[in-house]
C-alpha cells in the first residue's frame, strides 16, 4: 500500500482558499466600483462648458444655406456642453439650454452686462415673433412662481414689485438697446448637455417668465441669460454648484470655418493660466454694479501711448472706465479718447489711403462713427495694446483690430465712439465688446474680483477634446480611480491577513 502523502491535504485546503479568495473578489468588486462612483456623484463642485455654435454654422438651427458669412462665437475648456449660435441679424452671442420637465430648448442672449435669465412664456399677449415654440410654464413639473416675501424678489430691488392678490413676485427689466421684459419669477430646472453627451440638471435656477417682452430682440432670440456680477446671475446661482462664481470664453476670429463650434467654461477648469496671462481687478460702481467694470489706462497705437486721461477733465482719472462685455458686439470708446486714439491710427497707416467715418446705425451718428479707409486690399495697421491697471497688457494684432467691410469696399477701425448719453457718453465708461475679444482667453471669477486675458488660438481650443486637457464630462475623474484602488488594496491586505493566519 502506498503511504498517503500528507501534503496533499493542505494543498486541497490551498485550492479551497484559493477559491474562497477569488470569490470575495468576485463579490467586492462592485462595491469598490459603487463607492467609487458615489464618490463622484457626491462630488458638487466640478466645473462644466457649453459650446457656442456660430450663427451660421450648420449646427445652427438659425443657419441659412443661402448665405456663407462669417461670424465668430465663444469658446472655454471644463465639462457641460450647450450649443450657442450667434444671431444673424445683430451678431448677439445665443447659449443653448432646457429649461423645465419636460424640457423645453430655449436659444437665450448670453450677457455679462446683465443679471437675470428670463424667455418668453405662455400666455404672451405683448410678445415679439419667434422662430421656436414658447415655453409653456403649466407644461412643466417643476416650474414654481417665486412669492414676494422671499428674498430672491429682494434681489431685483428697483426691477420688482408685488403682484396682487395672489403676492407673486413681478419683475421689469428694461435694456440700453429699450428691449423690454416684464413678467413672473419663478424656480426651474435648468438643463445643459455634457461634452460627454449626458444631460446635467440645475435645480431650483431662478428665472424670469416673460409675459410681455418688446424692443430689439430678433426672431431667433427667446430671452437672456444674464452672466452679470449680480446675485440673480446665472454665475452666481451655480457657483456654488460648480466649484466657484467664474467662467471664461474664448472668441474665434471672424473668417474662421463656421462649422467649428465654441465653449462656455463655468466653475472648477475655468481659470486662465499659464504664460502670456495678464489680470486687472474689478471695480465697483453704484451704476454700473452687475457689470464687469475694470480700469483702462490708456492704449498704445503702434509705439506711440495714448492715455484715457487728458487734460481738463479730471473725471477720465476715475478707475472703472471700462466695461467688459459678451453681449456688446462693438468696442465702444468717450468722445475724447476716441478721437484721440484714432488720430494716432491714422499717422500709422498708408497716407495714400483715404480715411472715411461710417455710422453705426445709417442716419444716427449719435449710435456712434467708425473709422474707415478706403481699401479692398488686407489693410497693414497697427498693433493695438491696451493696458489695463495692475500692469496688464493687452496686445491686438491688426488682424483683431481691423476688419473688412466687402459690401463698402473698406477695411475699418474695430472701436468706435459714441454721444448717447443713456450709454456711455455722460459716464465716460467704454465697452470692450466682442468684437476685438477674438483669439483671447478670458476669464471672469467674482471671487478673486479680477478678470483676466490671455492671447490664445482659440480655434485650436475649440477643436481639442476637453476631456483630454480637464476633469470634465467624458473622462474619468482622477478620483474614481483613486478610489477604487484604494477599496481594493484593503481587501487585498484584508485577505492577505487572513491567509497568513491561516498558513502560518
Amino acid at each position: 500500500m502506498a503511504v498517503k502523502n500528507p501534503n496533499s491535504s493542505l494543498r486541497r485546503l490551498e485550492k479551497y482558499y484559493y477559491r474562497v479568495v477569488v470569490i470575495i473578489i468576485l463579490v467586492l468588486h462592485p462595491v469598490c466600483y459603487s463607492v467609487a462612483a458615489t464618490n463622484i456623484n457626491n462630488n458638487h463642485h466640478s466645473g462644466f462648458s457649453t459650446h457656442l455654435i456660430r450663427k451660421k454654422s450648420l449646427n445652427s438651427p438659425f443657419h441659412n444655406h443661402r448665405k456663407n458669412k462669417v461670424f465668430r462665437r465663444l469658446m472655454g475648456p471644463n465639462t457641460l456642453q450647450s450649443p450657442l449660435t450667434m444671431d444673424e441679424n445683430d451678431g448677439e452671442h445665443l447659449m443653448k439650454f432646457s429649461i423645465g420637465t419636460p424640457p423645453v430648448d430655449i436659444y437665450a442672449v448670453a450677457d455679462s452686462g446683465s443679471t437675470l435669465l428670463w424667455t418668453q412664456c405662455k400666455p404672451c399677449d405683448g410678445c415679439y415673433k419667434m422662430k421656436h415654440a414658447m415655453f409653456d410654464p403649466n407644461k412643466s413639473s417643476t416650474y414654481r412662481k417665486v412669492p414676494c416675501s422671499t428674498k430672491e424678489c429682494s434681489f431685483l430691488e428697483d426691477n420688482g414689485f408685488c403682484s396682487l392678490p395672489k403676492m407673486v413676485c413681478t419683475y421689469y427689466y428694461s435694456y440700453v438697446d429699450d428691449s423690454i421684459s416684464k413678467g413672473v419669477l419663478a424656480k426651474e430646472t435648468i438643463i445643459l448637455t455634457s461634452t460627454s453627451g449626458k444631460p446635467v440638471s440645475l435645480k431650483d435656477i431662478v428665472m424670469g417668465c416673460g409675459h410681455n417682452n418688446s424692443g430689439s430682440l430678433t426672431e431667433n432670440q427667446m430671452g437672456v441669460i444674464g452672466l452679470g456680477r449680480g446675485p440673480l446671475s446665472f454665475i452666481s446661482q451655480i457657483g456654488p454648484l460648480v466649484g466657484g462664481k467664474k467662467f471664461s470664453h474664448c472668441l474665434v476670429p471672424t473668417d474662421t470655418d463656421p462649422k467649428t463650434a465654441s465653449k462656455i467654461s463655468f466653475g472648477n477648469g475655468s481659470e486662465v493660466s499659464g504664460d502670456g496671462v495678464v489680470t486687472t481687478s474689478l471695480v465697483d460702481k453704484a451704476l454700473f454694479q452687475d457689470q464687469y467694470l475694470v480700469t483702462l489706462e490708456g492704449v498704445t497705437v503702434g509705439n506711440k501711448f495714448v492715455p484715457f486721461s487728458s487734460q481738463g477733465n479730471l473725471k477720465l482719472f476715475e478707475k472703472g472706465n471700462m466695461i467688459v462685455d459678451s453681449g456688446t458686439t462693438l468696442t465702444y470708446f468717450p468722445q475724447d479718447f476716441y478721437e484721440r486714439v484714432v488720430t494716432q491710427v491714422k499717422k500709422t497707416v498708408n497716407p495714400k489711403l483715404d480715411p472715411v467715418y461710417m455710422n453705426i446705425v445709417l442716419d444716427d451718428p449719435t449710435e456712434g462713427t467708425q473709422l474707415c479707409f478706403k481699401t479692398t486690399k488686407n489693410l497693414k495697421g497697427p498693433d493695438v495694446t491696451m493696458h489695463f491697471e495692475g500692469g496688464a497688457k493687452l496686445k491686438l494684432t491688426a488682424e483683431q483690430v481691423f476688419f473688412e467691410d466687402p459690401e463698402n469696399k473698406l477695411y475699418c477701425f474695430g472701436m468706435v465712439n459714441t454721444s448717447r448719453s443713456d450709454t456711455i457718453g455722460e459716464d465716460q465708461v467704454g465697452i470692450y465688446g466682442n468684437n476685438l475679444q477674438g483669439n483671447i482667453l478670458i476669464g471672469y471669477d467674482l471671487d478673486r474680483r479680477v478678470v483676466s486675458f490671455k492671447p490664445a488660438d482659440c480655434i485650436k481650443m475649440s477643436s481639442s477634446n476637453i476631456s483630454s486637457s480637464s476633469n470634465g464630462a467624458g473622462a474619468t475623474h482622477p478620483s474614481y480611480f483613486s478610489t477604487y484602488l484604494l477599496c481594493l488594496l484593503f481587501i487585498n491586505v484584508l485577505l492577505s491577513q487572513i491567509i497568513y493566519e491561516f498558513f502560518y
